[in-house]
């Protein structure tokens, strides 16, 4: 192998005057260290507020960029003068998210972490099982007018959230969704977090949707909802304790009493992964009822 490499660095500085490095352990540990390190950098941005701000910076880095080229130096000033306070900003806005980052950092395993730390399986959907037992609790709960709000984890993490109620960690089932929800029980008042099969948290606390839009005949389960679903593209189905009837938010948009099949048709797509429901050229969100 030593051979090899000195062919190909005699050959590359004869023609290129390039030179490959030869790596040791050393630097085949510390790029593994690197990488871990990065990719759970990037984990904690997707499972908190920061991945929405990420977006956002990449937009303005693109807009500079753009200013550069065509040479607006004065916005260019402006972005220079700006760094510095914007980074102080983004410490302070973020300040709770960064300890819990480094409180739960301090907490792990570090051993277990890099075992396991890259096999972790994003984007997990549920299966039909669970799909039949989620729809059948809604309207089990609005027969008997169970209020329930129900939240369902897609692509952007809700750990912050999750940290707000009580670990369930359970497979979803009909009679567990009703349990929770019973009047005058302890898990009751409260959101409940689903990801994939599983329920793994319950009363949890969602923000409120600040939209004066909003009709004041819906209540604060509806507000919840309607505010989950703009900070995030979970899908949140809530049960009425006044009506009964079942209601959908996502995208910040709400569905008002949707019927059994239109729901079980609403969670069937969300259950294929965003590559899927690209290239069908379609959007949970914006189905039409047939």
């Amino acid at each position: 192998m030593t051979d090899v490499l000195d062919n190909i660095n005699a050959y590359l500085y004869d023609n290129f005057s390039v030179t490959i490095p030869t790596p040791h352990v050393i630097d085949v540990l510390e790029i593994m260290i690197i990488a871990f390190f990065i990719y759970e950098i990037l984990v904690w941005i997707k499972n908190s507020r920061a991945y929405m701000l990420l977006r956002g910076i990449v937009v303005i880095i693109l807009f500079f960029v753009v200013a550069g080229i065509l040479q607006m130096n004065t916005i260019l000033w402006l972005g220079e003068r700006l760094l510095s306070v914007g980074i102080i900003a983004l410490v302070v806005v973020f300040q709770p998210e960064l300890r819990s980052a480094l409180e739960q950092l301090g907490r792990r395993n570090l051993f277990q972490a890099l075992a396991r730390g890259f096999s972790k399986n994003a984007g997990e959907r549920f299966n039909d099982h669970t799909l039949n037992d989620l729809v059948k609790a809604c309207y089990d709960m609005g027969a008997v007018k169970t209020g329930a709000l129900i939240v369902i984890e897609l692509e952007t993490g809700l750990s912050e959230y999750e940290r707000t109620g009580i670990p369930i960690d359970a497979i979803l089932s009909r009679q567990l969704l009703i349990n929770i929800f019973e009047k005058n029980t302890p898990l009751h008042d409260g959101a409940v977090l689903v990801r994939g099969d599983r329920v793994v948290s319950a009363t949890c606390y969602l923000p409120l949707s600040d939209n004066m839009e909003i009709s004041k005949d819906l209540g604060t389960r509806h507000r919840a909802a309607l505010g989950i679903s703009e900070v995030s593209d979970a899908v949140t189905i809530v049960v009425s304790e006044e009506t009964g009837q079942v209601s959908v938010t996502q995208g910040g948009k709400l569905r008002h009493g949707i019927t059994a099949e239109q729901l079980t048709r609403l969670l069937k797509s969300i259950q294929k992964t965003r590559d899927d429901r690209k290239k069908e050229g379609g959007s949970y969100d914006e189905q039409k009822d047939s």
